[in-house]
C-alpha cells in the first residue's frame, strides 16, 4: 500500500468501526480491528508492493481464463490485493486485509467483502516479518473459515521470491490424545508449496486451476 509509513497516535486499545472511519485515511489505513482491537500493520516497501501486484496479475489471469473455459453460475471470481475482508457475516469492527485474495463475485458493486465470499487469501512476507506476527494473522484466516491461505516469502539478496506455500483449511482434527483439545477450531495444514530453484512454477488445481510460472512473478 503506498501510504507512508507514520508515526502511531495516542489511540484506544478499542475501536469500532464508526471509531476507525472518523480518523484521517493515512492513520486508519495502517489498522486492522481484531474482534475490535486496534491492530497496526506495517506497509511493506517497493519490493512488497511488486510483488504484490505480479501475484494479483497472475491470479486474475488464471481466474479469467478458468470463467471463459467453464463458465457457470458458480465459477465466477474477482482478484483484488490490499482490501478488507470482514470476519463476521454483521458488523465491521473485526477485519483484516490481505495482500491479495480471491473471492465470489458479489451481487453489486461497491460490497462489502466477508470472510464466506473470500476463497483464497495470501500474504507476501518481508524477512523482517516475525513468526508471532504472521502466525496471528493465519489464525485470523482460519477462524474466519477462509479454505485457502497462501504465503509468500522474500527473499533478501539477491532479491526475489524465496518460496510460496499454499495451506487448505482443516476444520475436523485428526485424531489427539485423550484429553487435549485443538487450541482453534480450524487449523490450516500445507497442501503444497513451490520453490524457484526446484520447480517451474506455481501448479495447484484449487480453488481454480492455477499455472503460474516464475517468469511471470519476476520484474
Amino acid at each position: 500500500m503506498p501510504t507512508p509509513q507514520i508515526e502511531h497516535p495516542d489511540l484506544p486499545e478499542y475501536m469500532t468501526w464508526e471509531q476507525l472511519e472518523q480518523l484521517p485515511p493515512e492513520i486508519s489505513g495502517q489498522i486492522e480491528l481484531w474482534d475490535g482491537r486496534v491492530v497496526w500493520v506495517r506497509r511493506g516497501l517497493f519490493e512488497h508492493q511488486q510483488y504484490t501486484g505480479l501475484l494479483w496479475t497472475a491470479l486474475r489471469r488464471c481466474a479469467g481464463r478458468e470463467m471463459t473455459d467453464n463458465p457457470g453460475p458458480d465459477r465466477c471470481w474477482q482478484v483484488g490485493m490490499e482490501t478488507n475482508v470482514f470476519l463476521r457475516p454483521q458488523g465491521k469492527s473485526d477485519f483484516v486485509t490481505p495482500d491479495f485474495l480471491v473471492f465470489r463475485c458479489l451481487e453489486s458493486d461497491y460490497q462489502d467483502i466477508r470472510a464466506d465470499d473470500v476463497v483464497l487469501a495470501g500474504e507476501v512476507l518481508s524477512p523482517s516479518n516475525t513468526q508471532t506476527d504472521i502466525e496471528a494473522k493465519k489464525a485470523r484466516y482460519a477462524g474466519g473459515g477462509i479454505p485457502w491461505y497462501w504465503e509468500v516469502r522474500l527473499a533478501r539478496d539477491p532479491r526475489g521470491i524465496a518460496s510460496i506455500r499454499a495451506y487448505v483449511l482443516e476444520t475436523a482434527p485428526g485424531r489427539l490424545p485423550p484429553g487435549v483439545h485443538p487450541l482453534r477450531r480450524a487449523n490450516y495444514v500445507v497442501a503444497a508449496e513451490w520453490f524457484p530453484d526446484r520447480t517451474d512454477g506455481i501448479d495447484i488445481d484449487h480453488p481454480f486451476p492455477i499455472r503460474i510460472s516464475w517468469d511471470e512473478l519476476d520484474y
